[in-house]
């Protein structure tokens, strides 16, 4: 099967759909009636009452010879006698109208101008504005001076005629024109396109929050306006002998297009709202969010972009006010290429774009290609947020992006205790060894109040990075443990977190520890000789009862893990060797834990021996 016939095939739209993609059927308003009223929330961007397409079973050359009478219109004739003798003409149902259009169409695509204005003379008022909207599509799509004299002489005859509707027709166009520029990448064919639009659509409504009912019906909306447009694309582009993809037009043909649209707004004038550029500014941006992952490398900088970037510049001009806020949106989905876009629109137009905010959006959503671009290009130096809160959520991708960007040392402290705050123990444990012990050092209490303030009841954070010797020195680090945990009157310290120092990692705690361990042995000693048991441990060999005795606590020292032990745990380790060592081990320094479970270890291990 040709590419040509899956491209068709892959778009289910009724002739309904195809003419009117978003307005009921038997509305006879404009755009301009759906206006809201001052003051309601909400976007009115309308894409109503689309103008017709040509059906894809039309040879467009089969239309340049078509009369009033070939239209197959009821009462067709009343409209030739009404045109000749120049009485008004009477008000076409909606089947007139799409015949009527789609005819207009195939003249407009033949280069029959001569046609295409006698066709303009049967329109009524509300086709003409249907019509309207087929004639300035089509600017898209010139490639020569005479079709751009053509294109332009009818559009201002059909305002010349009555045709009034501009609201619509340029909110209509710009979505088109985007698609055009979107489906030139060399990537991406017409019939990849279907599949990506709709994948993407489908990903972005996911990642948005609000009632899944109305996200539906959006995206309902969204896809079948959407997919119109690809239709529109395809007929022009086989129109054009283009199978499946969109010819890439020239630096000529791009002057061509850009004016017959500046001429359309120049006709327009006051007539265009500065809502109405915003509003058009924002239909424009929309469709390259969607095909956005699919545009060649560079594509903002290339060719295919200049449609789409002059386009923009002259709504800019015209009153649009929303750069920033499609730039924002651009840069949370990741739409690489469309931020560049709208970055050269903004510095080409003074205009203040939130580079730091755009790149906390998209650090956000993990879009590491934006982030660069908006680094790069864009020039934003905020990381302190984003870094933070990629830390706070334990995106290890985003957090190793800005750390190999460069970090400031209290840049990555802080995010070290967001981290550590937050119990992402493995991006902590990245994020350490880049932060200098003196930062370290100075800031150690702090790290920890902060921690344990905004832990959520999780501690596991903080006991990471005490068992990981932050410091680098053990004494250091429990003597800050310690200093917190007796801290009594200090309110600044969470409760959650004064309990847990003071039961595992305080002095006293290594006392009781102690204590603890010393009380285990003397309940063993007395079962030892006291036992009733069948099986009397004084019969066992002594390795077997040294093993007995304390291998629960070497494995659970073992299962600790980290550099230092709590200082509970060390109590009763040290009282352990003690004991196998006849007691005559002395308190020894914190230093020297390591030598202690090799003491332990090495009883343990002689029951093997």
């Amino acid at each position: 099967m040709e590419k040509e016939a899956v491209f068709d095939d892959d778009i289910k739209l009724s002739d309904d759909e195809i003419y009117y993609p978003d307005a009921p059927y038997d509305t006879e308003t404009t755009a301009s009636s759906h206006k809201k009223e001052e003051g309601e929330g909400g976007s009115n961007v309308v894409f109503s009452k689309e103008a017709p397409l040509i059906r894809k079973d039309t040879n467009p050359g089969e239309c340049c010879g078509c009369t009033a009478k070939k239209l197959n219109f009821k009462g067709g004739e009343d409209l030739i006698d009404k045109e000749n003798n120049g009485q008004q003409l009477k008000k076409l149902n909606r089947q007139e109208r799409i015949e009527l259009g789609r005819v207009f169409q195939g003249a407009v695509t033949s280069m029959d101008w001569e046609h295409a204005e006698r066709l303009i003379r049967l329109a009524d008022p509300q086709t003409l504005n249907d019509l309207l909207c087929v004639g300035l599509d089509s600017v898209w799509f010139l490639t020569t001076k005479h079709e751009f004299q053509g294109i332009t002489g009818l559009i201002k005859k059909m305002v010349c005629n009555g045709a009034h509707d501009f609201t619509r027709a340029t909110l209509r166009t710009s979505f088109l024109a985007s698609c055009v520029s979107a489906c030139q990448s060399r990537t991406m064919s017409l019939a990849d396109s279907v599949d990506v639009m709709a994948q993407r659509l489908k990903e972005r409504l996911q990642e948005c929050n609000g009632d899944e009912i109305l996200k539906a019906e959006a995206g309902a909306k969204v896809q079948k306006f959407t997919e119109w447009a690809l239709k529109c694309i395809g007929f022009h582009s086989r129109s054009q002998g283009a199978r499946d993809r969109v010819s890439h037009s020239s630096a000529t043909e791009i002057e061509l297009q850009l004016s017959a649209f500046k001429m359309f707004l120049d006709l327009a004038g006051n007539h265009l709202s500065g809502r109405d550029f915003t509003e058009a500014f924002d239909a424009a941006c929309f469709p390259l969010t969607l095909f956005s992952n699919s545009f060649d490398p560079g594509w903002a900088s290339g060719i295919s972009a200049t449609v789409i970037q002059g386009l923009l510049g002259m709504l800019v001009e015209g009153g649009a006010d929303n750069v920033n806020q499609c730039f924002l949106e651009a840069s949370r989905f990741g739409s690489t290429e469309l931020v560049r876009v709208l970055l050269h629109i903004a510095q080409r137009n003074s205009l203040d774009v939130d580079v730091d905010l755009a790149l906390g959006f998209a650090s956000h959503y993990c879009k590491l290609g934006t982030m660069k671009c908006l680094v790069e290009e864009g020039n934003a130096i905020a990381f302190l947020g984003p870094l933070m809160r990629a830390a706070e959520r334990g995106c290890m991708q985003v957090v190793q992006w800005f750390v190999k960007r460069g970090c400031r040392d209290m840049e990555l402290c802080l995010a070290l205790t967001a981290a550590t705050s937050s119990s992402q123990v493995e991006v902590a444990a990245y994020l350490l060894p880049f932060v200098p012990s003196p930062v370290l050092t100075a800031l150690s209490i702090e790290i920890l109040k902060a921690a344990g303030e905004r832990s959520g009841g999780s501690l596991q954070g903080v006991e990471f990075l005490l068992r990981s010797d932050f410091l680098g020195d053990s004494a250091a680090t429990y003597s800050v443990a310690d200093s917190i945990a007796r801290s009594s009157e200090d309110e600044s310290v969470s409760s959650d977190l004064k309990s847990f120092l003071r039961e595992h990692w305080s002095q006293a705690a290594f006392e009781k520890g102690m204590r603890e361990s010393y009380e285990d042995f003397m309940n063993f000693m007395r079962v030892l000789k006291k036992g009733e048991c069948d099986i009397s441990l004084r019969d066992l060999p002594a390795p077997l009862r040294v093993a007995i005795a304390y291998m629960p606590l070497y494995r659970e020292c073992v299962n600790a893990g980290g550099r230092l032990l709590s200082q509970r745990l060390r109590g009763q380790l040290v009282e352990a060797v003690r004991q196998l060592q006849g007691c005559d081990v002395p308190v020894v320094d914190v230093s020297e834990t390591p030598q202690l479970m090799a003491v332990l270890e090495h009883h343990l291990t002689a029951i093997f021996c």
